[in-house]
């Protein structure tokens, strides 16, 4: 294994929105990238294989075929599967390799993921990544954690990342993402629920200026817009997040009922989006409307208001 990382192979697990947009910034570089993502073997593959072809990245067909391979892994995936990742790539895994862990996962699951891959002599490091991945891309500010968070931190600097060291004790890094994501995830869905609400009873203006007079400095018209941009579109991706945000908060013995309610919101969003709600998710414009109204209208023509 080389210890000049920009002569490393790469492997991505999950070639997602974050997994694609790795991959760009990492072959413009040249690094060697490959990937692996169930659904290359489904129905939504093609539009993956031909981004992969489109940039030169390798395709592999399991998450051993693609661990056996890479000096340093990247699980990218929902957060859910952060545990089942690392079992899954474990085997594999070369003594030695890195395993970076950039899911929004619990502190305590992180932990599992790390004994699993610290186990078969590979290193585990826990990733927090701290805001929206696409205006940042590979620059996306990064906390690291765990035992090997320094000797990693300088070699992901010279890949491009914006990787620094939140403490050698792996959790830590998690919980600033988590404690984070219960107020930004929480917010997004509160912009929602207030938004849709104020639109049905006809009170929205209203509403929006005795926002923007309490809290002068956000523009409530453009971010509510962009609030229901990203949910509409991540909205799955998010909820599972916010579930880890829920143990997160349980882990210490409070219960999380902000968090649950804003997982329970993503997630009905989500089947929305699912149903087709708010357009094809193969068009430029699902997703993309500026006026957070047209969006709400949707919701509303699907509800059955109390009588």
């Amino acid at each position: 294994m080389s210890v000049t990382s920009n002569r490393w192979h790469v492997g991505l697990v999950g070639y997602g929105e974050v997994g694609r947009i790795l991959a760009e910034d990492l072959r413009k570089q040249h690094i060697n990238v490959s990937t692996y993502d169930t659904k290359l073997g489904g129905d939504q593959a093609g539009p993956l294989r031909e981004h992969a072809a489109a940039i030169e990245v390798g395709l592999t067909s399991s998450h051993a075929e693609l661990a056996a391979s890479a000096d340093l892994v990247i699980s990218a995936v929902t957060a859910s599967q952060a545990v089942p990742v690392a079992n899954a790539c474990a085997p594999a895994m070369k003594k030695q390799a890195w395993f970076l862990d950039f899911n929004s996962a619990s502190p305590g699951a992180k932990r599992r993921a790390a004994e699993i891959i610290d186990g078969v002599g590979a290193r585990y490091v826990e990733g927090a990544v701290m805001t929206s991945v696409p205006p940042y891309r590979i620059k996306v500010p990064l906390l690291l954690g765990g035992k090997g968070a320094r000797e990693l931190a300088p070699l992901l600097v010279e890949l491009g990342f914006d990787a620094k060291v939140a403490s050698d004790e792996l959790g830590v890094a998690s919980a600033v993402k988590m404690c984070r994501s219960i107020m930004i995830k929480g917010l997004e869905a509160m912009v929602i629920e207030s938004f849709t609400t104020a639109r049905a009873y006809g009170v929205e203006d209203a509403v929006l200026a005795s926002l923007a007079e309490t809290y002068p400095g956000i523009d409530w018209e453009k971010q509510g817009a962009y609030f229901f941009q990203r949910v509409i579109e991540h909205g799955r991706r998010r909820s599972e997040e916010v579930r880890e945000v829920a143990e997160t908060v349980r882990e210490i013995g409070l219960t999380p009922w902000s968090a649950t309610g804003t997982a329970e919101r993503q997630a009905w969003v989500a089947d929305l989006s699912d149903q087709g709600l708010f357009g094809s998710k193969d068009s430029k414009e699902f997703a993309r409307s500026p006026d957070w109204r047209i969006e709400a209208d949707r919701i509303l023509s699907k509800l059955k208001p109390d009588t």
